[in-house]
């Protein structure tokens, strides 16, 4: 079994799987710790899961997710974080801007008690306008707003404990905000200093018509951080400001009334007070419902938020029909993680050509 498991969501990086491959395998020969790589391939277009067939034929560390069409990136983490086997999960981009040297030193900070290392791209090369200007907002607010300090929550690049992985709830644009919902789930988190790279191939997924939906996950993780195991805490206090407001209206109505003879019906506070007691009607029905949802939540089994296409060089799940690869028995697996494979070095070359 392996120690560690590298996820690598990719989705049309034909140009970047095979180079990222050997970087991995490099910088991963330098720690002691058996591992498994599993790229999920997130309904690429270009190539990618050829490539990617490619390197899971040499290599049975390398274990394939590809999911039937595209995703995004928070489904296809989580397709690989539910299906590593590794005691350590480290996630990290396809694109090759996050360097796969930093993740031994990443391990190593784990082992010092640590159950989240996140990545800090201090001196990022993207581009200012688009890129680092609103990364540096968006981090900021996100850091007021959640009381959590951290400078980089859009670095993909972290290492976890499995316990702590596969205990989130990913759906959405969600995998951004990892080490705030680890945090609350009670892990110790710490943050490092990691490279960055300027992307060489492809192009980026990633730019500022994104922030409106930075800012709407921001308000759920609010939302799941202070209120999820009772949202009444919050909808019944909204309530009970819109009903101390109502009663505030009805009595300025009186007193307008009893002192200046001011008609009721016709005074706008009047139909203020009533559309208040409406809100407030409203806000205690929905928090309710929001109660039974959430006791129905945690009682039934949870849904995924993506579907699998194929499996490939997992042992426990069924491949496809299409698969031209035979799975391999146990002891090929067993040599291929305690021993560092001298057979894969020597096939490096045929990936890089």
């Amino acid at each position: 079994m392996p120690e560690v498991s590298i996820v690598v969501p990719v989705f049309n990086e034909r140009q970047n799987v095979d180079r990222l491959y050997q970087e991995l395998i490099l910088s991963l020969k330098t720690q002691p710790r058996r591992f498994e790589i599993v790229i999920v391939d997130d309904g690429s277009r270009d190539g990618t899961a050829p490539a990617l067939h490619e390197i899971s034929k040499v290599d049975k560390r390398v274990k394939l997710i590809l999911l039937k069409r595209n995703f995004g990136q928070t489904a296809a983490m989580m397709a690989g974080i539910q299906n590593a086997r590794g005691d350590t999960i480290v996630t990290i981009d396809g694109d090759l801007q996050n360097d796969p040297a930093d993740i031994p030193m990443m391990l190593d900070k784990l082992d010092q008690g640590f159950d989240l290392v996140h990545g800090w791209r201090r001196n990022r090369q993207d581009k200012t306008i688009s890129r680092k200007i609103p990364s540096i907002a968006a981090n900021w607010l996100i850091s007021k707003a959640t009381n959590f300090p951290i400078h980089d929550l859009g670095c993909t690049l972290k290492a976890m404990r499995s316990d702590v992985a596969k205990q989130l709830e990913l759906y959405g644009e969600m995998h951004r905000f990892i080490p705030i919902l680890a945090h609350q789930l009670g892990a110790r988190c710490t943050e490092v200093v990691t490279g960055h790279r300027a992307r060489e191939f492809g192009k980026s997924k990633y730019g500022i018509n994104r922030t409106p939906r930075v800012i709407l996950d921001l308000l759920t993780v609010k939302f799941l951080t202070d209120y999820k195991p009772s949202p009444m805490k919050l909808l019944g206090m909204a309530g009970l400001i819109a009903s101390g407001l109502s009663c505030a209206s009805v009595f300025a109505t009186a007193m307008m009334w009893a002192l200046s003879s001011v008609a009721i019906l016709t005074n706008p506070l009047m139909i203020l007070a009533i559309v208040l007691a409406a809100v407030a009607v409203q806000m205690f029905s929905l928090g309710i419902i929001a109660e039974t949802c959430i006791r129905i939540y945690f009682t039934s089994e949870k849904n995924q938020s993506y579907q699998v296409r194929e499996y490939v060089n997992f042992e426990t799940k069924s491949q496809s029909k299409t698969d031209p690869i035979a799975p391999a028995d146990q002891s090929d697996l067993e040599n291929s993680n305690t021993d560092q494979d001298d057979d894969h070095d020597s096939q490096f070359p045929r990936l890089a050509a």
